[in-house]
């Protein structure tokens, strides 16, 4: 664990700070990428953001740096972070788009991380087909790229899939908390069934490449990650909470309050995925998210409250409305937690920052970060 450090106070120590921590609980896993070239596709999305700049830092102490190239369609622009990353030695950024084939002579990869893929529900019901492409003929490239590796005798070190914990859909009670081997309450014609089910076949596809052609690859489950990188005009409700709370507006709150989550800040996420592309099993689905505290939305709006308060003498309250989206609300889970014995266990995952710890750098970071009003 790193060394206790003082509370950040601005966006640029809050980042700072969480790459300190991601490095030091990474410590001697992360060499396995000394010297080797990662690829990560989708980088320039939210888990792009500390995916990207973790290899960066730990490149500034690492014995042999990692050669990182980052592919994105840019479908939503080029972040002026990832143009400053790219000038960073050992980087290299490309507009790319998983839906094309990769090919021998775009490089040799070592590692490859899939994170290419709409994951905001507003935007994935927009762009339904492209998501599901992005999820289904993208992670079909890159383990066809695996493969054609391994026939050549240059096999890959590891594969990170990015699937989702919407594939369990809305699980029973006696599920909560979701382990990986549930299989899923999942609509597969439903406004979400374009996410959830091209994740699920996505796996399914994994699967089958490890068993049949030794394909080194290795799945996520993320669960209700936030923090710096989410843009804030994602749509999803964290960022909207924030966005109202930096304009000095009431939070709008577009259900009851009553569905119920675990949110896992995104440095815990980050190190629990790493672990996952350098420890985990091939074929092997993971859960990375915390089990603890199981909060209602209106619990996460009112906490967003009392932080906001604390750090910008917000004076706002929580007030509901119903969304102008027919859509908004079917098929939303009621329940939300994970089982993460499995990431435990096998790879030594311990996510440790609380919620109010996680809230804080996240409003700070928001703060220097406003995208849209």
């Amino acid at each position: 664990m790193p060394e206790k450090t003082t509370q950040a106070t601005n966006a640029i120590e809050v980042v700072e700070h969480d790459l300190d921590y991601i490095v030091a609980n990474l410590d001697g896993v992360l060499d396995e990428l000394a010297g080797r070239h990662l690829l990560i596709i989708g980088g320039a999305g939210f888990l792009g953001y500390y995916l990207t700049q973790s290899i960066v830092h730990f490149n500034k102490s690492a014995s042999k740096p990692v050669k990182m190239t980052v592919y994105d369609n840019f479908i939503r622009g080029v972040p002026a972070w990832l143009t400053t990353l790219s000038k960073e030695p050992f980087v290299s950024v490309d507009t790319f788009d998983v839906v094309d084939p990769l090919t021998s002579t775009q490089g040799q990869f070592d590692y490859i991380i899939h994170a290419a893929s709409i994951a905001s529900p507003t935007f994935y019901r927009q762009y339904p087909i492209e998501t599901m492409d992005a999820n289904v003929t993208g992670i079909r490239n890159v383990l066809e790229y695996a493969r054609t590796q391994n026939k050549a005798g240059l096999p890959l070190g590891g594969i990170l899939f990015y699937s989702t914990s919407e594939i369990y859909g809305d699980p029973d009670p006696a599920n909560i908390p979701t382990a990986e081997t549930y299989r899923g309450n999942v609509s597969c014609t439903g406004p979400r069934a374009c996410y959830d089910e091209s994740k699920r076949y996505g796996e399914t596809l994994c699967v089958n490449f490890a068993t049949q052609h030794d394909v080194p690859v290795r799945i996520a489950r993320p669960f209700n990650n936030y923090g710096p990188g989410l843009k804030i005009d994602d749509a999803r409700v964290l960022p909207d909470f924030c966005r109202d709370m930096l304009n000095q507006r009431d939070i709008v709150m577009y259900s009851d309050g009553t569905p119920t989550r675990t949110f896992c800040y995104i440095a815990d996420a980050i190190v629990g995925y790493f672990r996952i592309l350098l420890l985990g099993k091939n074929g092997e689905s993971y859960n990375i998210g915390t089990e603890s505290p199981e909060i209602s939305m209106r619990v996460l709006a009112d906490t967003v409250v009392s932080v906001a308060e604390d750090l910008f003498d917000y004076k706002g309250k929580v007030v509901m409305q119903t969304s102008s989206d027919n859509e908004y609300l079917i098929d939303n889970p009621n329940r939300r937690c994970p089982d993460i014995t499995k990431a435990r266990t096998q790879l030594k995952y311990n996510p440790a920052i609380d919620i109010d710890t996680g809230l804080r750098n996240t409003l700070l970071w928001y703060a220097e970060n406003r995208e849209q009003d």
